[in-house]
């Protein structure tokens, strides 16, 4: 055992002697040739320092730039030397390097007494790396590392580790100073929590800034770094107020450099520790952000749609970033209420979403992503981490579907205003339900009897638009619903509402289920749907026919604030116009003699607006696509559980509940109750705007 020990004092010995020889002679040497191997490292770390490229924290906004997200690997705001109270940078000093002020990097004094202490112990019980050298192996394992592997070679016990620590330290003594080091050293040390840097610690554990630190806040900060996981303030703080009150009695040892009275320590170690609960780190990612649950649909539609558009993940949580959003605060809570109003957070098995866009030439910008669940992991309390309103659900949007066959008969000539024929039960010739043909009829309470395109999309015959779909082509119209808006939904899902290659399906896509099987019933909206896409349908109409990819970003700027570049996509025509304006006033009387009418008197809506309501057979989901030309908006109720079942609307206020195979929701039921609700208060102080397009005809 004996023989052990003197074992390694005598490698600490010969440590020490190397690393005076090392940074002595000459680089002609075998120990400078070692040495010089760090240039390399020593380039990069200055070339990093002056790029301030430490990881940061990425915060996401609304569209009025309030925080309602935080990305990050390590927790830590950017502190310059003038914003570290004296208090702190005493505090570091004393415990970490009393000699911080006096030595060239490599304290050979303080080494050469640890060295003898450690002899005669007989065990290395006292370390003296200097806050240069510390600065140094912190920055290298928490900046500059690429992965696990080389944060660990920056920490491993070695010669060549220390030789080239030391010679970093000596390398930044030379090029930066005291100050400069001190509070680099303070910017990349780890507080524990996952918390880094003095700024982020102060804001930790105290909720204040690192100017402001007072003497026990420092003393409790420096004593973490120490051992931040064993020194846990909130899991052990007997040993953190120990720790605490020994650095303290450090900072007023005769021989500091920035030593405080004893009367101020003896007032400080009397204090308590002060860390506020809880710790006062932001959440990390899109659970529990911002000000409401909602706000946690908004960030992850915003963490996709930044990855798919050049912002990977790793980027997001270490860049730095600042991303001002395009959610509108107000359309958001009014979004959520209503959904909530009519479909309670924890009502069993049925969602009620809710997406807003507002419409433009240029860019369709999201406003609200909202749901009656709340954005969480606890499926107890009526939470989902799914983002259930911007991506593309098992579920369909009924006869809003027949908006898409009405489009093309208008891109082939027909008038809104030209009648179709509407039969109590039609059996197509084209369709096949699989060997048998294919037989529709309508749904209770919608006459036979011809009537107007524009009185057929606001009564919603399926007889109608079957017949309509033959007439002007299943491929046609599966391909508007795409040009029109949902072009992920029909082109990147397959029919269980997950993308292709996903679910073990290498696919066909949905829009190519349907046309490969020649499926009529697409006209009434069978097929998987996703809310923020619908709701962009609407946009897209009230745009003149312009397509622009919903999109939910406003800006991203890097921490210097300068600009940083996302690569959206361009807007297009998908239809002319003309069609676009007919269409709209084909969908004009919805809400005043159609599926909706009920719930819009219901609500007091007295503006014009596009409409169209939708209920899949079974009643497992309906909705409602409804816009003006400020704001387009969808809302889609649907059973959400492991078993889905009809959903039945107890009417008013009631909230619906599953009811089997004996549903009877529909979507100028709770979507539209829902729809009107929350765009009664967000259209409230907007002016009255008419639809585009040319007026009616007289009598029409």
């Amino acid at each position: 055992m004996r023989s052990g020990v003197l074992l390694k004092m005598f490698g600490l010995c010969v440590l020490a002697g190397v690393l005076v020889a090392a940074l002595l002679l000459p680089a002609a040497t075998g120990s400078g040739a070692v040495i010089n191997q760090s240039s390399d490292a020593i380039d990069r770390m200055s070339t990093s320092l002056a790029k301030r490229d430490m990881p940061l924290v990425s915060t996401v906004t609304d569209r009025n730039g309030k925080p309602i997200a935080h990305f990050f690997d390590q927790y830590r705001v950017e502190t310059k030397p003038g914003e570290i109270s004296d208090s702190m940078r005493a505090a570091i000093t004393a415990v970490e390097d009393k000699r911080f002020w006096h030595h060239q990097g490599v304290d050979w004094q303080g080494t050469m007494r640890a060295l003898a202490k450690n002899i005669a112990s007989g065990e290395t019980a006292q370390g003296a790396s200097t806050i240069t050298q510390q600065y140094v192996k912190n920055y290298l394992v928490h900046v500059t590392a690429r992965n696990a592997m080389e944060a660990q070679k920056a920490k491993e016990t070695t010669v060549a580790r220390k030789l080239r620590e030391a010679k970093l330290a000596v390398e930044l003594e030379r090029t930066m100073s005291k100050e400069e080091i001190l509070t680099g050293y303070l910017n990349v040390v780890p507080f524990g929590n996952q918390t880094f840097g003095v700024g982020a610690a102060a804001q930790t554990y105290f909720d204040t800034t690192p100017d402001k630190l007072d003497i026990a806040q420092s003393a409790l900060l420096a004593a973490i770094v120490n051992q931040p996981g064993a020194l846990n303030p909130e899991t052990n703080p007997a040993d953190a107020m120990a720790r605490r009150n020994l650095v303290i009695d450090l900072m007023a040892d005769p021989h500091n450099d920035m030593r405080i009275t004893k009367e101020d320590a003896e007032r400080a170690k009397k204090k308590p520790l002060g860390v506020v609960s809880p710790l006062g780190r932001p959440p990390n990612g899109c659970v529990g952000t911002g000000n409401s649950e909602t706000d946690g649909f908004f960030c992850t539609y915003v963490e996709n749609y930044l990855e798919r558009h050049g912002v990977d993940e790793k980027t997001l949580k270490t860049g730095g970033y600042t991303i001002r959003t395009t959610l509108d605060r107000e359309a958001s809570d009014a979004a959520k209420q209503a959904a909530e109003r009519y479909v309670p957070t924890q009502t069993e098995g049925i969602a009620n979403a809710m997406a807003i866009v507002e419409p433009g030439h240029e860019k369709h910008k999201v406003r609200a992503l909202a749901a009656n669940r709340d954005f969480g992991n606890d499926a107890s309390k009526g939470q989902t981490a799914y983002d259930i309103v911007s991506r593309t659900v098992p579920f369909g949007a009924g006869s809003i579907y027949k908006v898409f066959t009405s489009a093309v008969a208008l891109e082939q000539g027909m008038s809104i205003y030209d009648t179709v024929d509407v039969p109590a039960s039609y059996t197509s010739r084209v369709y096949k339900n699989n060997q048998t043909p294919y037989t529709v009829r309508n749904a209770e309470g919608v006459d036979p009897g011809p009537r107007t395109l524009q009185m057929a999309l606001a009564t919603s015959p399926n007889t109608a638009f079957v017949k309509l779909q033959e007439q002007v082509g299943l491929n046609n119209v599966v391909d508007m619903a795409a040009k029109l808006g949902l072009r992920a939904t029909m082109n990147r899902f397959n029919m269980k509402g997950g993308l292709v290659g996903e679910d073990g399906s290498n696919g066909p896509t949905i829009a190519e289920y349907v046309k490969q099987r020649n499926i009529g019933g697409f006209t009434l909206g069978f097929t998987p749907t996703n809310v923020l896409e619908l709701s962009n349908v609407g946009a897209t109409i009230m745009s003149d026919g312009v397509f622009c990819p919903p999109s939910p970003i406003e800006q991203v700027t890097d921490r210097n604030g300068n600009p940083v570049p996302i690569n959206e996509a361009g807007c297009d025509q998908a239809v002319s116009p003309e069609v676009a304006h007919q269409l709209a006033q084909g969908m004009g009387k919805d809400h005043t003699e159609g599926t909706s009418r009920a719930a819009a008197k219901a609500a007091g809506w007295n503006r014009p607006m596009i409409g169209k309501t939708g209920t899949t057979s079974a009643h497992q989901s309906a909705a409602l696509l409804g816009a003006t030309p400020q704001m387009a908006g969808a809302v889609l109720t649907y059973a959400d559980g492991r078993n889905p079942e009809g959903i039945c609307d107890a009417g008013g206020d009631n909230p619906p509940y599953l009811c089997g195979s004996n549903g009877n929701i529909y979507g100028g039921k709770v979507p539209a109750r829902t729809w009107f609700d929350a765009m009664m208060k967000i259209h409230d102080g907007l002016p009255v705007a008419p639809l585009p397009g040319p007026a009616p005809p007289p009598g029409g």
